[in-house]
């Protein structure tokens, strides 16, 4: 298929394919005009792109793992994915569970509120302190 068909198959422009090749991720064959093909492989390709791009992995992650000559190098991307991962994901945590607290919050002034004094205090490392 042409670089075209397979960019409009993914929703895609055609410049991000190109660019995908000028980065080793992609390499579709030429036809007697020079003219890029797409066959299954390329397809393929073009997908798994995809979906390493929304597990979060930028295209150099993606093409380490996908060039990866053993299990080894691709594991150790992917270990680093993950552990990135998972900091922000504890970091989201805390951002919700502070954002929960506050609107079950009873209180009219979220100074008053216990459990802001308590997230306050563990941050200042100061003692929890009581509004007057």
């Amino acid at each position: 298929m042409s670089i075209g068909a397979l960019a409009e198959q993914f929703g895609l422009a055609t410049h991000v394919l190109r660019h995908w090749e000028s980065m080793g991720l992609l390499t579709p064959a030429r036809d007697t005009l020079g003219h890029r093909r797409y066959g299954h492989d390329e397809l393929v390709r073009t997908a798994m792109i995809l979906q390493a791009k929304e597990a979060g992995l930028a295209l150099e992650e993606i093409r380490a793992m996908m060039t990866a000559v053993d299990s080894l190098r691709r594991d150790a991307v992917l270990s680093a994915r993950r552990a990135a991962l998972r900091a922000t994901i504890a970091k989201a945590q805390v951002q919700l569970d502070l954002i929960e607290g506050a609107l079950n919050c009873d209180h009219d002034d979220i100074v008053a509120c216990p459990h802001f004094q308590r997230v306050i205090a563990l941050r200042t490392g100061e003692p929890e302190r009581r509004p007057t």
